[in-house]
């Protein structure tokens, strides 16, 4: 990505955690690195096509003086997420908050927090056999649309599936979104959990019947192997109800671990149940 980068940039804000700090403030600066694609403004000479740096510093210094935090670490999250938000061109973002004038005893220059936060591909599952199916689906689709951190990209079909596994149950409705978010996997994975809980998700067996399910299929190109979750889900290959709707949305997505297409592998599952 190419950057757009902000050195030193200067704000008095009131943001600490004694309270003389938030009375008489202090001097802050900001250093900021960008990343987006300039080459269609560099192209066009177009100013509507870029993002405005001075539009930035302006937003920075809006932000830090309307807002007063107690850590410079909490400055630094919420003005990363607020610049992401506000500027649709930036993918990401390096950002350093420095604070010259910390109360510590001892000679120093600075002290600062360096972040980088940014937009990440991820491909949800859903599903739901019990209810009403369809509306336990879109519920979820739409809570998940009003949260700011998530931009739902592209909704495959909703599919009827023969349920999975050894479980006497209805069929289920299932398919796969693709969103963009500026959660980290594991907070994606407990927002999905919220929403499940909402919709009166109970988990008494496995691959038994439930009012929604939803599953993290692929978070960016990341292996992830954790207690509670694990990406790309390791079942993932055996199951038309996840390869069948990703057909629909991202047949040429590439699995990190199999190296394979999800069309590639959608063929291959096919194969084995002629």
């Amino acid at each position: 990505m190419d950057i757009i980068r902000i050195d030193n940039l200067e704000v008095y804000a009131y943001h600490g955690v004694y309270d003389e700090e938030k009375e008489k403030g202090q001097y802050f600066y900001v250093n900021a690195e960008l990343y987006t694609n300039t080459r269609k403004a560099g192209m066009n000479d177009d100013l509507d096509v870029s993002t405005n740096y001075g539009t930035v510093c302006d937003f920075i210094h809006d932000f830090m003086t309307k807002h007063t935090y107690d850590l410079i670490e909490t400055v630094a999250e919420q003005l990363a997420q607020a610049l992401l938000l506000e500027f649709k061109l930036v993918k990401s973002i390096l950002l350093e908050i420095r604070k010259p004038h910390a109360p510590i005893e001892k000679e120093f220059e600075s002290v600062s927090v360096e972040i980088e936060r940014g937009w990440h591909e991820a491909f949800v599952a859903f599903g739901s056999n019990l209810g009403d199916k369809e509306k336990f689906i879109d519920e979820a689709i739409e809570a998940l649309s009003n949260l700011p951190q998530i931009n739902i990209v592209a909704i495959s079909d909703k599919i009827v599936t023969e349920p999975y596994g050894n479980v006497e149950q209805d069929v289920f409705l299932n398919g796969v979104m693709k969103i963009e978010t500026l959660l980290p996997a594991d907070e994606l994975l407990q927002i999905l959990q919220k929403v499940e809980e909402h919709a009166g998700r109970e988990r008494k067996i496995h691959w038994g019947p439930r009012t929604l399910d939803l599953d993290i299929i692929f978070y960016d190109d990341d292996i992830i192997s954790e207690d509670d979750l694990i990406v790309p889900h390791p079942d993932m290959k055996n199951r038309d109800f996840v390869l069948k709707p990703l057909m629909q949305i991202a047949p040429y997505k590439l699995h990190p671990v199999y190296r394979k297409t999800i069309s590639d592998m959608y063929a291959e599952l096919m194969a084995k149940k002629q």
